[in-house]
């Protein structure tokens, strides 16, 4: 029996009962329930926008309609004025929710979930923001005041019904009979999970395969404060030096790379070095690693030691000096001038070149490593570079040729270095502790510290892998109102009010105005400007996706924020384009921090 198409009204219906109820095993039999009402297109269309976005993960496809272009369309449908449209914002601090109470109902509105999809798509692939707006004016006046608060709300990818994908997954599996781990391994694999969930209803997940140029989550680290908590955790440690660069996955087929940042956008043409010197190698593979500003040494004989994990000890003094010779790490502002542009000058491939420190594989030739312990990673990392090293040599082949190039300091040419990051060992704190000072000797925050049996667990933050920075803290934040500066920086939006997340919400902790330079706060201003949902003169209330990471004196308890707490004289470290905003801190590592200052 054929399923009748799904409406965009049930969707809508269903994710006001699923922001309804505070239980997670509720939401998730809701969603359950509803995917099995669905025929498996209208099932895999709602998982997407169920996750809380308009298309699967691994698409390149946006929308590119900014809040303040939705703010106008919904005025100008609604027929209300600023001010009626900031007291609705004020009410619910949404803009869907707003669109939902101030739109009107009109005969024969209402739309099918693939057609909403179909809307996206012809959205996403028009150039111009009015014949954008257009198309999203048409959108919502045929759509229902409740099918265009969700519409609006999977647009700007912010769902706030607490409904994360990973309870998708869950739905999935209960509502096709699957278990958690084999919906959230295709998951991973297709980068798609409306794709997923049409495999699962045909009972097929096993047929996933990994898509190449999808970027899968990225391992995370738990920070620590001390070099006895360092080697509290596990056994056997292996330790790197903590780039100050930009996380990155490079992904490499058949001379194709594509570089990803841990927000999962696409980096490639910011770094055209770096794929310039991976597509040499041999396999298809994925590599995880940290794009630096790279000053290379003097001396053009010195080359890069692959370093064996199987290290002592007792020859720490070599592998320090080897890890000397492959030059160091500069500021992280300098990598930060070469982030979000479309084409690179020579002049600045020159005078800021990178270098990619390669630390973990995660494919290669065809399998899946992800399972194996960073052991047996590491030594096929080791091999997989050794080889196309050895290979290179035979040729008598240079970089200029495109291939991998290991650090040889003077050049000609200005590729990247494709770099294994240096491995430690140590086997006390005293002996960390002398490897963490060499590391910040050597221009890097601290030590990375792993356990060699643990397997890579993408998207997830434990105790395998821990950090270890000197200073108090840091918090890495989300910007979610702006104001207009004084004295000099009349006309420009210079005080940034952030926050933290408590749970689904963002709970504002500080506010800080010092730390950028003059340039990086015009730039600030114009995305700012684009991207207001509300204007209220002087402050704007703006979409909460830009990162920032803050330095400060100390924390207080305080009732001027929401979140219960204060900074003292905090300082904008550096703005975090690399992060995504559920990458910022939460309330609870506010909590550790305070405690940890008493």
């Amino acid at each position: 029996m054929n399923k009748a198409e799904t409406t965009m009204q049930n969707l809508a219906q269903t994710c006001e009962a699923i922001a309804g109820t505070t239980k997670k095993l509720q939401k998730t039999a809701l969603v359950a329930e509803f995917l099995k009402s669905c025929s498996m297109d209208d099932a895999a269309v709602s998982a997407i926008f169920l996750s809380g976005r308009p298309f699967p993960t691994w698409e390149e496809a946006t929308l590119q309609v900014g809040g303040r272009s939705l703010w106008q369309i919904v005025a100008g449908l609604s027929g209300k004025n600023e001010a009626d449209l900031s007291a609705a914002y004020r009410r619910s601090g949404d803009l869907g929710a707003v669109a939902g109470d101030v739109l009107p109902a009109r005969p024969n509105q209402g739309l099918k979930v693939v057609e909403v999809e179909r809307q996206f798509r012809q959205i996403a692939a028009t150039r111009g923001s009015g014949g954008k707006t257009a198309l999203v004016s048409v959108l919502l006046a045929r759509a229902t005041p409740l099918e265009a608060k969700y519409i609006i709300k999977i647009m700007t990818g912010d769902l706030r019904i607490g409904l994360k994908e990973s309870l998708v997954e869950e739905a999935i599996g209960k509502a096709y009979g699957h278990s958690l781990p084999e919906v959230q391994r295709a998951n991973m694999l297709l980068g798609d999970i409306g794709q997923t969930t049409q495999l699962a209803a045909k009972h097929e997940l096993g047929e996933a395969r990994m898509r190449l140029f999808h970027p899968i989550g990225f391992m995370l680290a738990s920070p620590i404060d001390s070099p006895e908590k360092g080697l509290s955790y596990f056994a056997e440690a292996a330790l790197e030096d903590k780039y100050d660069g930009i996380r990155a996955q490079a992904h490499v087929s058949e001379g194709e790379v594509k570089l990803f940042s841990r927000t999962r956008d696409e980096i490639t043409e910011s770094f055209p070095e770096i794929p310039y010197a991976l597509a040499g190698l041999p396999k298809d593979v994925i590599l995880d690693g940290e794009i630096v500003a790279w000053e290379y040494p003097a001396d053009a004989s010195r080359t890069q030691q692959i370093v064996d994990q199987s290290t002592q000890p007792a020859e720490q003094v070599q592998i320090e000096q080897e890890a000397v010779n492959l030059g160091r790490a500069r500021p992280f502002s300098v990598l930060q001038q070469r982030l979000g542009r479309k084409k690179v000058a020579e002049t600045m491939l020159q005078q800021n070149p990178v270098a990619y420190l390669v630390f973990d594989v995660l494919y290669v030739g065809g399998e899946l490593t992800i399972d194996r312990p960073l052991r047996e990673r590491a030594g096929l990392l080791d091999a997989l570079l050794s080889a196309e090293r050895k290979m290179l040599q035979q040729r008598g082949q240079r970089e200029t040729q495109g291939a991998l190039y290991f650090g040889d300091g003077a050049r000609e040419t200005a590729p990247a270095s494709i770099i294994r990051a240096p491995v430690f060992r140590a086997t006390s704190p005293e002996q960390l502790e002398e490897l963490f000072i060499a590391a910040q000797a050597r221009g890097n925050e601290g030590l990375m510290i792993k356990d060699l049996s643990s397997p890579y667990t993408p998207g997830k933050r434990g105790k395998s892998w821990l950090k270890m920075k000197r200073e108090l803290a840091t918090l890495d934040v989300v910007v979610t109102a702006a104001e207009y500066g004084h004295g000099k920086r009349i006309g420009v939006l210079s005080d940034y009010t952030f926050a933290v997340w408590d749970g689904d919400r963002l709970v504002n902790i500080g506010k800080a105005y010092s730390g950028l330079k003059d340039a990086e706060i015009v730039e600030m201003t114009k995305w700012f400007l684009e991207h207001t949902i509300e204007d209220q003169g002087f402050r704007l209330v703006v979409e909460p996706k830009m990162v920032l990471e803050v330095a400060f004196n100390n924390m207080m308890k305080s009732d001027r924020h929401d979140s219960g707490y204060a900074l003292r004289f905090p300082r904008i470290v550096r703005l975090r384009p690399d992060k995504a905003p559920e990458d910022a801190d939460t309330i609870e590592r506010v909590r550790e921090i305070f405690e940890q200052q008493k």
